[in-house]
């Protein structure tokens, strides 16, 4: 048993509320326990210079952490002048996540912003954002569809991402930050509902690991994934009966 009372391939309770900001295209709030992510799309109709004339769209993404998301205040990066490292490495991921979900070359010459407020965080706040990221861009697109600016929503497949990790020695689903603080090996998995990988981010804390280690990991990751994709088939569906 967990520290919060789960299994150890028990998923935290995920919420996910469509049309959280209402000037945005696109926008959910996702909680995944006590992480809570506030992720809005934006459509620009200009993609950028390097992509201009080639009849594709792009889709990029930025992330941020409120001072008070964690425990103890941290400054805002705008008040440092620059973004961390780990913003960046984030932002890239979520953005490279979303472009492999979609067919830009159905998008048109536009781009997608998609913005990730990180307004509390408790563990798993980069697989949170990308799991929410996914539902706000679709939503952006259907409004795309709405108003004729599209023939069709341009998503290839439908994906996801969730933490594992070991703890004492055991193989666990959906690491909360006490656990990842403690985790002898930690992964950050984005997977389609193809069951394909999409990125896998992964490190030994403290000791080396064996491949069947690696294989329990993904196996929990491949189930988890699974669950949150249809949790987010569900919300999409109930905001377009709306």
């Amino acid at each position: 048993m967990r520290i919060d009372g789960r299994n150890t391939d028990d998923l935290r309770p995920v919420q996910l509320t469509p049309d959280f900001i209402p000037h945005a295209e696109g926008s959910v709030l996702i909680e995944v326990g006590r992480t809570r992510v506030i992720c809005t799309a934006s459509v620009e109709e200009s993609v950028p210079l390097f992509m201009r004339g080639s009849n594709k769209g792009w889709i990029t993404a930025e992330y941020s952490m409120l001072p008070r998301a964690t425990e103890s205040r941290t400054p805002r990066e705008a008040s440092l002048g620059r973004k961390s490292g780990r913003t960046q490495e984030i932002q890239r991921l979520i953005g490279r996540s979303l472009r492999t979900a979609a067919n830009l070359d159905l998008l048109g010459e536009r781009t997608i912003w998609v913005d990730c407020d990180v307004i509390e965080a408790d563990g798993g706040t980069r697989t949170a954002s990308i799991t929410g990221a996914f539902v706000a861009m679709v939503q952006a697109m259907d409004k795309l569809v709405d108003k004729g600016a599209l023939n069709t929503v341009p998503i290839r497949s439908s994906i996801a991402a969730v933490s594992v990790g070991i703890v004492d020695g055991v193989p666990m689903l959906d690491l909360n930050y006490e656990e990842d603080a403690n985790a002898e090996v930690d992964f950050n998995v984005v997977m389609t509902d193809q069951r394909e990988f999409v990125e896998l981010q992964g490190t030994a804390e403290r000791q080396p690991f064996s491949k069947t280690r690696l294989d329990a990991l993904l196996d929990l990751a491949e189930s988890g994934i699974a669950q949150l994709i249809d949790t987010q088939q569900q919300a999409l569906g109930a905001m377009r009966k709306r």
